[in-house]
């Protein structure tokens, strides 16, 4: 069977976006042009290093070819479309700059139990997993990055000991010799310092 590839050649949106409570989110991926929408399903961190690799993109883009590029984005803060049904779940992402267009390219690839060859990503090839591929303005990229950040932010508070994420019922931190603590938790308090 051909592989499905999403082309996105000037979308309308493409944001980054959660569904559930912080603990039990799942992150989707969404572009959108007129009514064509298509979502993907990935992991908090795939998120996060797709938004921090576009402004490392965009940094090297305007160090090599003068481009200017803006500095603060225009940010959509708009919900997900609904309802959201995941054409696949993110493997495999890719990160480009198309010189002639003058944008970010962004190619998700489905999850695949074979490994794939680096040449399918950014590519049309009949073989390879399903694949999204977005273009991006400059613009459009770095809003992407900065909604991202709040995105993946939004979750639950670390713990200031090991780092950990604290859920609304505690956090059993091996650095408290394993007791219990809350988010109303002060380190300070605990080991008997003044704050």
């Amino acid at each position: 069977m051909a592989r499905a590839i999403h082309v996105f050649r000037t979308p309308d949106r493409f944001v980054a976006g959660t569904v559930g409570e912080p603990g039990d989110r799942v992150f989707y991926l969404q572009a959108v042009h007129d009514t064509r929408v298509v979502s993907v399903v990935l992991e908090k961190q795939q998120v996060q290093i797709l938004a921090d690799r576009m402004g490392l993109l965009l940094d090297e883009v305007h160090r090599r070819f003068g481009t200017n590029l803006p500095d603060t984005p225009d940010v959509d803060t708009g919900p997900l479309v609904t309802p959201i049904e995941a054409e696949f779940r993110v493997g495999t992402m890719g990160l480009g700059w198309d010189a002639d267009s003058g944008a970010v390219v962004v190619e998700l690839l489905a999850v695949t139990e074979t490994e794939i060859d680096e040449s399918v990503v950014l590519d049309d090839t009949e073989e390879g997993p399903d694949a999204v591929r977005v273009f991006l303005t400059p613009v459009q990229a770095r809003g992407f990055a900065a909604r991202s950040e709040v995105v993946v932010a939004a979750g639950r508070t670390p713990c200031p000991l090991c780092g950990e994420p604290i859920s609304g019922e505690g956090h059993i931190c091996v650095r408290t010799n394993g007791y219990l603590r809350s988010e109303g938790f002060d380190p300070a308090a605990w080991f008997g310092e003044e704050s």
